[in-house]
C-alpha cells in the first residue's frame, strides 16, 4: 500500500511538473512574442505605422477608453454571446431530433454540409434587408454561422458513442429516451464541450463580419473605421482586445469542461 502511494505520489508531481512547464511555455511565447513586436518597430525594422507596436496599441487604448471603448466592447460582447448561446442551444436541439430520426438525418444531411461550406458573408446584404440594419443582422449572421457547427459538431458526437452499448440497452428493453440520457449524451460530452470551444471562435467571426457590413459601434466597427483613416494603431488596439476577450470566452468554457469531467470522475 506505502509503495503505491509512493507512486501516485511521483505520479501527482509530475503531472504538477508538466503543468508547470506548460504554464511557463505559454507565458514566454506571449512575453516573447510582444517584446519582439516592440523591438521591431522601436528599431524600425517593420513599419511602425502599418504594423503599430505593443506601446503605442497601450496608448491609442488609453485614448479609446476615454472616447467610449467599454460601450464598443459591450456591444460586440453582447452580440457574441447572444449569437453564441443561441447558436449552441439551437444546435444541440437540432443534433438531437436528427439523432432521434435517422431518416430526417440521411434527408437533411447534404443540406447541412452545403450550408456550412457557403460563405455567410455572401449573404450579408440579404439579412440586411431581411432582418433590418444593427445588432439584429449582426447577431443573424453570428446565428448563422454558429448552429451549422453545433448541429454537425454534436450530431458526430452522437454518431461516435459505441454502437454495442446502445445494443445493449435496446436488448434490455430501454426507451429511446433512456438510451440518449443514460448512454448517448453523457457519453458525448467531451464531443459537446469541444464544439462549444470552436463555436466560439466562429461566433467571434460571424460578429465581426457582420459589424464590417453594417454597424455604427463596436470593436468591428472601430477596425473598419481605423482601416479607413489609416490609423493602424486603432486596428491593431481593437484586435488585440477582440484576442483578450476571445480568450476569455475559451478559458471559461475550459472551466466548465473541467468542472464537468471532475464530476464525472
Amino acid at each position: 500500500m506505502s509503495n503505491y502511494s509512493l507512486e501516485h505520489l511521483r505520479y501527482l508531481k509530475k503531472e504538477k511538473q508538466k503543468k508547470t512547464v506548460k504554464l511557463t511555455l505559454q507565458i514566454s511565447i506571449f512575453v516573447l512574442f510582444f517584446a519582439l513586436w516592440e523591438l521591431l518597430a522601436r528599431f524600425e525594422i517593420i513599419n511602425p505605422f502599418i504594423f503599430s507596436s505593443p506601446s503605442r496599441c497601450v496608448r491609442m487604448l488609453g485614448t479609446l477608453y476615454k472616447t467610449g471603448l467599454l460601450s464598443h466592447v459591450g456591444i460586440t460582447l453582447f452580440e457574441t454571446l447572444a449569437g453564441f448561446i443561441i447558436g449552441s442551444v439551437a444546435g444541440f436541439v437540432i443534433a438531437v431530433l436528427l439523432w432521434w430520426s435517422p431518416m430526417a438525418k440521411q434527408v437533411l444531411d447534404p443540406y447541412l454540409v452545403i450550408l456550412n461550406s457557403l460563405p455567410k458573408i455572401a449573404l450579408g446584404p440579404l439579412i440586411i434587408v431581411w432582418v433590418g440594419a444593427g445588432i439584429s443582422s449582426i447577431i443573424t449572421v453570428t446565428l448563422l454561422i454558429s448552429i451549422v457547427v453545433a448541429i454537425m459538431g454534436v450530431l458526430n458526437g452522437f454518431n461516435e458513442v459505441e454502437q454495442g452499448k446502445i445494443t445493449l440497452l435496446k436488448t434490455l428493453g430501454a426507451t429511446k429516451t433512456q438510451t440518449f440520457f443514460k448512454v448517448v449524451f453523457p457519453a458525448s460530452i467531451p464531443t459537446t464541450v469541444s464544439v462549444l470551444k470552436l463555436n466560439i471562435g466562429m461566433s467571434w467571426v460571424g460578429v465581426i463580419v457582420g459589424e464590417f457590413l453594417n454597424s455604427k459601434a463596436g470593436l468591428g466597427y472601430l477596425i473598419v473605421y481605423g482601416g479607413q483613416v489609416f490609423k493602424m494603431d486603432i486596428v491593431m488596439a481593437a484586435t488585440l482586445v477582440l484576442c483578450a476577450l476571445s480568450a476569455g470566452m475559451y478559458f471559461l468554457v475550459v472551466a466548465l469542461e473541467k468542472a464537468i469531467l471532475k464530476k464525472r470522475i
